[in-house]
């Protein structure tokens, strides 16, 4: 029973590289350098990492008013 209660808290609060990436619409690469330059913040446990869901989120949104910003008729 506690397992199943921690997968989902997993899946409700965190995105693994892979899916942040998809839902981002950018390169794991690009995701990375994200977070070199401290513009998310990851979770790491041993080779496997994770990001905040709400952080995510946050960004996708962030991303769309820089992309009117400097990508107007695109």
């Amino acid at each position: 029973m506690e397992k199943k209660k921690a997968i989902i808290l997993l899946e409700k609060y965190f995105l693994t590289t892979e899916e942040a990436a998809v839902f981002l619409g950018i390169s794991k690469q690009a995701l990375s350098s994200l977070v070199k330059r401290g513009k998310l913040e990851r979770v790491e446990k041993g080779k496997i990492n994770l990001f905040f869901k709400a952080d995510i989120e946050k960004r996708k949104e962030e991303q769309l008013v820089l992309r009117k910003k400097y990508r107007p008729y695109t």
